[in-house]
């Protein structure tokens, strides 16, 4: 469950006789760089032959090697990024300081989550809404927790929608307890009340097995991390957005018509969510 998130990079055929100049980058790019170094070299290749080739009948002495793409070894990108960056703080970071403060009357809200956030199609499902993704793919709560004054706090919106804690339930950043995950929810929950945001808590969406880690039998977990939400929710005045009962299954997992893998929703999965969050955000706005 990873992402990239670069822009392109250029480059001139011309320079191959020049001697090559060394640059600097960033580590996003670096990630592009990696995953289009096989394209790049067969463009080389293309942009230095001739416009056409001299008939002959002759047969060369070595025929020419296919071109091909190295393998991107995606583990190691990833525990680079992670080195260096653990929050992903740079993910959001450009974004965050290039976006305009809300107009008067813009009821903004920023979706804080993982790759089910990331993969929301917002402006899809939210057409015209000023409503902002900060998702990142494979992000566990206390990542969350480090970037959401970058990512929530300072982009000013009225309501911030969080579904997290999956990821925490998979390992994905080493072994948490659901108390640990329940701390960091809260802490999130706790800074956006500090900073005037009003809160809506989504309750984790259903999951039977993990692609990436099987074994780890989340559903159970997942309903008594469901089941603390909502009682936080309540006794804090946030509001509470059920998906688990609107989508699960009889194993309490996601159904094969909601989802490919059993963790992420299609587009059908979004279908149901959308309205859900929906009716949280309006009920948060009304909420004094």
């Amino acid at each position: 469950m990873a992402t990239i998130n670069a822009g392109a990079a250029q480059f001139d055929a011309r320079a191959e006789r020049k001697k090559p100049t060394m640059h600097r980058f960033s580590l996003p790019t670096a990630f592009v760089s990696l995953a289009l170094s096989g394209l790049l070299s067969t463009s080389v290749l293309l942009a230095q032959a001739p416009a056409s080739q001299p008939e002959t009948n002759a047969v060369p002495a070595v025929a020419p090697a296919p071109a091909t793409t190295p393998a991107v070894d995606w583990q190691k990108i990833h525990e680079e990024q992670v080195k260096n960056d653990w929050p992903w703080l740079g993910r959001f970071r450009e974004a965050d300081l290039v976006l305009a403060p809300p107009a008067v009357g813009e009821d903004r809200v920023v979706f804080m989550g993982d790759s089910i956030t990331q993969g929301w199609h917002l402006d899809g499902s939210f057409p015209g809404k000023p409503y902002i993704n900060r998702g990142i793919s494979g992000q566990t709560t206390p990542q969350m927790v480090l970037r959401f004054r970058q990512d929530v706090i300072a982009l000013k919106p009225k309501v911030v929608v969080i579904l997290a804690g999956i990821n925490d339930i998979a390992g994905n950043t080493g072994p948490m307890t659901l108390e640990q995950t329940e701390g960091n929810l809260a802490s999130m929950a706790e800074l956006a009340v500090a900073n005037h945001i009003r809160v809506v808590l989504c309750s984790v969406t259903p999951a039977f097995d993990f692609p990436w880690h099987p074994g780890m039998t989340p559903a159970p977990k997942v309903l008594a991390l469901n089941a603390w939400i909502k009682a936080f929710a309540a006794a804090n005045g946030h509001v509470y957005v059920d998906y688990h009962s609107a989508m699960k299954d009889e194993r309490d997992g996601l159904p094969a018509t909601l989802s490919g893998d059993g963790v992420h929703p299609m587009p059908a999965g979004y279908a149901i969510m959308a309205p859900l969050v929906e009716a949280g955000i309006e009920k948060a706005l009304k909420t004094q």
